[in-house]
């Protein structure tokens, strides 16, 4: 499997590495906190970890550490605006259940 960014996630992760002027893409992960037992974690991708997985949608590169990537298999990427919030929104197959704010999920 691999983990995707829509069309709209890659646009936006496009224009902030063009404003930040450097970063190789996104590197998404888990770690443990939050409501629901584990929380999603993105930042900017400067290197490439020897143990990162990688794949590309949209001419983006998305990053994902090995201890993250069981947890994250399969998952899409979106960047949605509802009324006058947006943000990334996490289409997570491995996910049981989450927690209202959409921020940490259990598996």
């Amino acid at each position: 499997m691999a983990v995707t960014l829509t069309e709209r996630a890659a646009a936006h992760v496009v224009r902030y590495l063009d404003k930040r002027g450097h970063g190789l893409g996104l590197r998404l992960g888990v770690t443990t906190s939050g409501c629901s037992g584990m929380a999603y974690k993105l930042e900017y991708a400067d290197v490439e970890e020897p143990t990162d997985s990688v794949w590309e949608s949209f001419g983006v590169k998305v990053f994902v550490d090995a201890k993250s990537l069981p947890y994250l298999d399969g998952t899409e990427l979106d960047y949605v605006r509802e009324g006058l919030q947006e943000g990334f929104k996490f289409a997570n197959p491995n996910a049981k259940s989450s927690c209202g704010c959409g921020e940490s999920f259990a598996v």
